[in-house]
C-alpha cells in the first residue's frame, strides 16, 4: 500500500485496502468498500496538503474510517481520538526533521494504544521498526529513488513491525 501511496495509485491504494478490511477485521464487501474509501480519501487529502491546517482536512474522513472500524472491534475505542492520533503521526512523518525518527515511533506507539487499550511501551518495537521502515524509505527516496531491494528491506522491518503488534496482543 505505501508503493501506491508514493506513486499517487489510487484506485491500487483503494483496492488494496478493501482487501486487507476484508481479511484482517473480516469486513464484508460493502463495509470494507466505504471504510477503505474514507481512508484512501484521508490519505490524498493529506498527500497534497502543506500545512497542519490543510492536513486536519483529513480528520473527518478518517474518523469515519476509524468509526467502521470500531463497530467490528472486539475493543471498543474513541474514534475520534483514534483519528487524530492516526492524523499526528501522519504529520511527524510528514515533518521529521522537525520532530525526528523517535517522535514518529512513539506516536505510531500511541495509535496502538488507544485502539487496543493496552499500555504504549508495549507498542514501543513496533512503532521503532515502523519508523525505521519510514525513514529507510524517505532517505533512499530524497537521495535518488528506490531500489526493490530498498522495499524488500522495508518489507523485512514492516512484517516484524505487525509480528511485534501481534506478539503484544496475544500475551498476557
Amino acid at each position: 500500500m505505501w508503493r501506491s501511496y508514493y506513486e499517487r495509485h489510487q484506485v491500487r491504494l483503494f483496492l488494496q485496502l478493501t482487501k486487507l478490511l476484508r481479511s484482517q477485521y473480516r469486513m464484508s464487501f460493502l463495509r470494507s468498500n466505504i471504510a477503505a474509501y474514507h481512508a484512501a480519501r484521508a490519505a490524498f487529502v493529506f498527500k497534497d496538503g502543506s500545512s497542519r491546517s490543510e492536513y486536519e482536512r483529513a480528520l473527518p474522513a478518517l474518523t469515519r474510517f476509524y468509526s467502521a472500524v470500531n463497530r467490528i472491534s472486539t475493543t471498543p475505542f474513541d474514534e475520534s481520538k483514534a483519528a487524530q492520533l492516526e492524523l499526528e503521526w501522519w504529520i511527524v512523518h510528514r515533518q521529521r526533521e522537525q520532530y525526528g525518527q523517535e517522535a514518529l515511533a512513539r506516536a505510531l506507539a500511541d495509535l496502538q494504544t488507544e485502539l487496543f487499550r493496552l499500555p504504549a511501551d508495549r507498542f514501543s518495537k513496533h512503532g521503532q521498526l515502523r519508523a525505521e521502515a519510514m525513514t529507510l524509505r524517505d532517505t533512499k527516496w530524497d537521495a535518488g529513488g528506490m531500489a526493490e531491494t530498498d522495499w524488500s528491506k522495508i518489507h523485512e522491518l514492516l512484517r516484524g513491525s505487525w509480528q511485534d503488534l501481534w506478539t503484544q496482543l496475544h500475551s498476557p
